[in-house]
């Protein structure tokens, strides 16, 4: 489907409507990972794995249940020091977790707590709302009501104004061409303008047995009736 879809013609009142809807977070994401070098890849790989499972530990004692947990592969990578000379470090084994927690008011305790446990690294913390389907569906609601607020005050002023226009075009006229011009339509204002001017009416001659630019007296109906 074509993104830059648009209407050709377009006819009637275009309008915008937005509206928004707060809520307060009920929900955290943690970020943390653990870092361990060791000078072999197996002691690396056996003191990160020790560091992941008293982390996990840490967070069932908190109630906080497996499917809130998720947890990378163990990463392993050389580790070099860069100064004068290049110098070898030994071997990091990294795991991250990312913890979603909905009792917000342990988040201090265990954040504390996983940091006793061996993680080593914190990303940061996120908030969140469990309800941000129900509270997108809320607020385009709440914009397509506004939306057709404003087309129905804009239509109403246009009715308004109409009603005024015919109100004046029903009215007799015997005045010149530009006092006529506000109770005609544009179409028949320019025809009233060449039609009370002669070849003569520059030299204020009489056309047609009146003074130039005077029309007979007619009477106007709105258009459509």
């Amino acid at each position: 489907m074509n993104g830059n879809q648009y209407i050709k013609t377009p006819w009637g009142v275009s309008v915008f409507g937005a509206a928004s809807e707060d809520a307060v977070p009920d929900l955290a994401r943690l970020r943390v990972a653990i870092e361990q070098t060791e000078d072999t890849p197996a002691e690396a790989f056996a003191t990160t794995r020790g560091g992941v499972n008293r982390i996990r530990q840490a967070l069932r004692g908190h109630g906080v249940p497996e499917a809130a947990v998720s947890t990378s592969r163990l990463n392993l990578k050389s580790r070099w020091s860069y100064g004068e000379s290049r110098r070898f470090l030994g071997y990091e084994c990294t795991a991250s977790f990312v913890v979603e927690l909905r009792n917000l008011d342990i988040l201090e305790t265990v954040l504390i707590d996983l940091v006793d446990a061996g993680a080593n690294q914190v990303s940061g913390v996120e908030f969140d709302v469990r309800r941000k389907k129900e509270l997108r569906a809320r607020a385009r609601t709440a914009a397509v009501a506004a939306a057709r607020d404003k087309a129905a005050l804009r239509q109403g002023r246009a009715v308004r104004r109409g009603g005024r226009s015919a109100a004046r075009a029903g009215r007799p006229h015997h005045g010149r061409g530009r006092r006529a011009a506000a109770e005609l339509p544009r179409s028949r204002w320019f025809a009233a303008r060449w039609r009370g001017r002669g070849s003569d009416a520059g030299r204020g001659d009489r056309v047609g047995g009146r003074p130039a630019g005077l029309l007979p007296p007619r009477r106007l109906t709105a258009p459509g009736r």
